[in-house]
This record gives structure tokens, sequence and C-alpha cells, in this order.
């Protein structure tokens, strides 16, 4: 589910919750609810206003990030021959062109 920035004007207070998209959320009170909190002071009636915000991207920046993502890295060693860099145990870390059962284990990694 995506992340959500709120403002309320009544109070200067921004919070972030999460709810699906095609949810609205118009009040502080209704705010409240949804993160589970006090209104505090502020009238549950008060309105508030959806921020727009940079969505969070994650970015691989090493070979384990690679790995726990569930992604193979190829690295390009010899003509036709690869080195699977993320490698698990029962996966062969040479990577031979046309030699299928050199080949990552794609289906323990990606789900349906």
């Amino acid at each position: 589910m995506p992340i959500y920035d709120y403002f309320c004007p009544s109070n200067n207070k921004t919070v972030e919750v999460i709810h699906g998209i095609n949810d609205k959320v118009e009040t502080w009170g209704e705010l409240c609810a949804l993160v589970q909190r006090e209104p505090g002071d502020t009238p549950t009636s008060a309105p508030v206003r959806r921020l727009i915000s940079a969505p969070a991207l994650m970015v691989p920046t090493s070979n384990n990030d690679y790995k726990s993502m569930g992604f193979s890295k190829l690295v390009k060693r010899d003509d036709g021959v690869y080195e699977n860099v993320t490698a698990s145990d029962k996966e062969s870390r040479v990577v031979k062109a046309g030699d299928r059962s050199t080949y990552p284990d794609f289906k323990s990694k990606v789900g349906d």
C-alpha cells in the first residue's frame, strides 16, 4: 500500500499514513483513526490535505543488495562466460551461454 503525508493547517502537523489508493481522508479525526492516535486539542472535524511527496526508491548498491532483493547479477568474464556474483549455495557461479544447467534458479527467486 502507498504511504501518504497529510497536513493539518489547524495544528500545523504533518502525519504519515499508509492506506489504499482509493481511500479518502478529509478530516483530522479520520487521519487520527487511521494512525491510531488521539486527536488532542485539534477538532476532529478540522480539514486535512494530502501532500505531494517523492516516492522512496531502493537502489541496490552492492551485490548483497541485489541478492537480498531477489535479483541475479551476471558479470561478463570471457566470451560467452559470465560470473553469477549473487549465486546462492545451490547455484553455479559460472554461467555459460547456452548451457541451461548453469543458469540461475529463477523459479525460486520469482513468485506468482
